[in-house]
């Protein structure tokens, strides 16, 4: 079992002098968005040289303060300088949900720039350690060809493995989980209204399986809500999804400040500083 390495420590948001004490924790997968989830992908993106546009639909009337302006929906879209991929920040709208979470980040890429539609997009929802997401853009950054699958499922397995998480018994070539069961990867059938290219999601039949991609999500207890939830989309190419895996399942501790109250109590943590 984990636990506190200093459990003397105060977590409270409301820690006196000077704002909430920093710490370094793990396990990763564990350790929630630090509520800078937005922050600190963005600046990712802005290190590889994405642009940013600010997106805002709402009502103004004439002679109206600009704070007085009704904002019906507002997104961030960063767009790579190439156009073949985009990550859209849409957590200030009416969110879609994954898992009854609400997606945070959509991310997508397109074949070329004579379509303007998605070849695959994938979706993470709040509370994914922004960490592994930012290793993800990072990789679909490197890649010359956004929407070209390469590797194989393989990939992904073995990068969760090689950090100590266990293989499904039932599903060896398709499954893995953290040692504590908490957090899962799967290859299955994708949800319902995951965008992808791959025709087969729009010709499925109700009582038929969908083309399959990786899910994951973590899963504090049995039968609680989830922390967290990753979508991918049955074209999101298999190495990019290895590399949100391996940052995902990562055993080098992350620096937080904010610890989501459902799994607090399983995490490592070390004063930062």
């Amino acid at each position: 079992m984990e636990a506190p390495l200093y459990p003397d420590f105060p977590l409270d948001p409301s820690t006196p002098g000077g704002g909430q004490p920093a710490f370094w924790v793990g396990p990763r997968h564990l350790a929630g968005d630090d509520r800078c989830l937005y922050d600190g992908v963005a600046d990712t993106l802005a290190g590889l040289g994405w642009m940013s546009l600010t997106i805002v639909r709402g009502r103004h009337e004439p002679d109206e303060e600009p704070e007085n302006r009704q904002v019906l929906r507002s997104t961030v879209l960063h767009i790579s300088p190439d156009t073949l991929r985009w990550a859209q920040w849409g957590l200030p709208d009416e969110p879609f949900h994954l898992g009854d979470l609400p997606i945070a980040w959509q991310i997508s890429a397109r074949a070329d720039t004579s379509s303007p539609l998605a070849s695959w997009s994938s979706y993470f929802t709040t509370d994914v350690p922004g960490e592994a997401v930012a290793d993800f853009l990072v990789a679909l950054d490197a890649r010359d060809q956004p929407a070209v699958p390469l590797a194989d499922p393989e990939l992904v397995l073995d990068a969760v493995a090689a950090h100590g998480w266990l293989r499904d018994i039932d599903q060896p070539q398709a499954a893995a989980t953290d040692p504590t069961f908490t957090s899962h990867i799967s290859l299955g059938e994708v949800p319902p209204l995951i965008q992808d290219a791959d025709p087969r999601a729009l010709t499925t039949e109700v009582d038929e399986a969908g083309p399959s991609g990786w899910q994951a999500w973590a899963e504090p207890a049995l039968g609680a809500p989830c922390l967290w939830a990753a979508s991918f989309g049955s074209s999101v190419p298999h190495d990019l999804v290895a590399a949100f895996a391996a940052s995902l399942s990562s055993t080098a501790p992350v620096l937080r400040r904010v610890l989501p109250e459902a799994t607090r109590d399983r995490l490592l943590r070390a004063p930062a500083g």
